[in-house]
């Protein structure tokens, strides 16, 4: 790690003020409030070894809003995710419920954005929909949002493609490999009437 990088994870001055010199044991340093610089929440749990045992920045009003607006630039979140991780943070659960229900409103946060983002990056992984179904669900999504996109995938196609990746264009009469062409698929996510075509269709097909 480049000294520039470490720096950035340790502040030998804050340190310092927090727990004395190390070589003066005699003269611990005081800090006040006032004395400490403006944190980000999230870095502050990782300043020093206690920070387990530190309260939470207990943030409200304008600064939990910023922070809210700051969590939405890195990445979307779905309107679960965000409530969870806004509530490590703040004092009052109640007023993240409230804040994540208007940002919906006003589209900053939207969780038909997160699914269909989802969406494109499982089938770009080779997901099928059973899967794309549990992705969702673990994040607390309703998959009506894309129900329409799930209708409209070439299901089949799309584990044709996966089929062929994995064990060429071959249509196999051995039911032992037939078989495990068949888990594969369905680990993958896809239903047995796309996996049973698939697996069956011949490249001029």
């Amino acid at each position: 790690m480049s000294d520039a990088k470490f720096s950035k994870l340790l502040d030998y001055e804050t340190l310092k003020q927090q727990f004395g010199d190390a070589e003066d044991h005699t003269q611990p340093a005081k800090t006040t409030r006032q004395d400490t610089p403006e944190f980000d929440p999230e870095e502050r749990l990782f300043s020093s070894s206690s920070a387990k045992d530190e309260k939470k920045p207990g943030l409200t009003g304008s600064r939990l809003r910023s922070y809210a607006f700051a969590v939405l630039t890195r990445k979307e979140y779905s309107k679960a995710e965000l409530i969870e991780k806004l509530a490590l943070y703040a004092e009052h659960r109640d007023e993240v419920i409230h804040l994540v229900e208007e940002l919906s409103r006003e589209n900053y946060q939207s969780d038909q954005r997160v699914a269909e983002t989802m969406l494109s990056s499982q089938k770009r992984k080779g997901k099928g929909p059973n899967q794309i179904k549990l992705k969702l669900k673990s994040k607390k999504i309703d998959a009506a949002l894309i129900s329409e996109e799930l209708k409209e995938t070439d299901w089949v196609q799309q584990a044709y493609e996966l089929k062929v990746k994995k064990y060429g264009i071959e249509v196999t009469k051995d039911p032992k490999l037939k078989a495990k062409q068949i888990r594969f698929l369905m680990y993958r996510g896809f239903e047995m009437d796309a996996i049973i075509k698939a697996i069956n269709r011949k490249a001029d097909d």
